[in-house]
């Protein structure tokens, strides 16, 4: 498929939406299974590697400095991992999935979101930036965002976030916003507002 290293794990529980697990810079196909399976016991889980390295460290797309995208690799990135999301698609017969990705992994989420509408049921953004600002809105009507930010996070300015959230609301996505007292990094909380928000989607 497509490309990319990856995990699949298939589902136990039936109906449960897959999970497509996005990580930061330095993980690898490995790094978030077991917040999938702590946010969604059961579901099926579709874990692919960043195919960019930045001083050895898998990423999903280039930056050229902190917080500074490499637009068009990002849109190159963006478009290959959607073919490799709709031919896993196929090939294990999953329904749409709610993408969960931190940092890294977040951002090319969002940009999924605003480049290939539909593809995504939704998604759990941790600590996103805007990835790229579309010249015309698309449609993500009935898509479902949760984005979890931190207050104290050093790499996402709070005006990022919030500009963020405002541009998926344009489009028509239902999002939810959670400004967490944390810094960049994972927290308990975002485990627990991440299964909340699974269990009622």
């Amino acid at each position: 498929m497509t490309g990319f290293i990856h995990r699949f794990v298939p589902a136990t529980v039936p109906g449960r939406p897959p999970l497509l697990l996005l990580h930061g810079t330095g993980g690898d196909e490995n790094d978030l299974l077991p917040l999938g399976e702590a946010v969604a016991p059961g579901a099926a889980l579709l874990s692919p590697r960043g195919q960019v390295l930045e001083n050895g460290m898998p990423r999903f797309f280039r930056r050229l400095a902190e917080g500074v995208f490499d637009a068009e690799d990002l849109r190159r990135r963006t478009d290959d991992l959607a073919a490799f999301v709709r031919a896993a698609r196929e090939e294990h017969g999953l329904a749409a999935p709610v993408a969960l990705g931190y940092s890294n992994g977040a951002n090319i989420a969002a940009s999924l979101l605003l480049r290939h509408p539909g593809l995504l049921r939704g998604a759990i953004l941790l600590r996103a930036m805007v990835p790229f600002r579309p010249p015309v809105a698309p449609r993500l009507d009935g898509t479902a965002v949760l984005l979890l930010s931190g207050a104290a996070d050093p790499v996402v300015p709070a005006a990022n976030s919030d500009e963020l959230a405002a541009l998926l609301e344009q489009a028509g996505a239902s999002v939810t916003h959670h400004n967490l007292p944390v810094g960049h990094g994972l927290s308990q909380a975002d485990l627990t507002l991440g299964g909340k928000w699974l269990r009622a989607l």
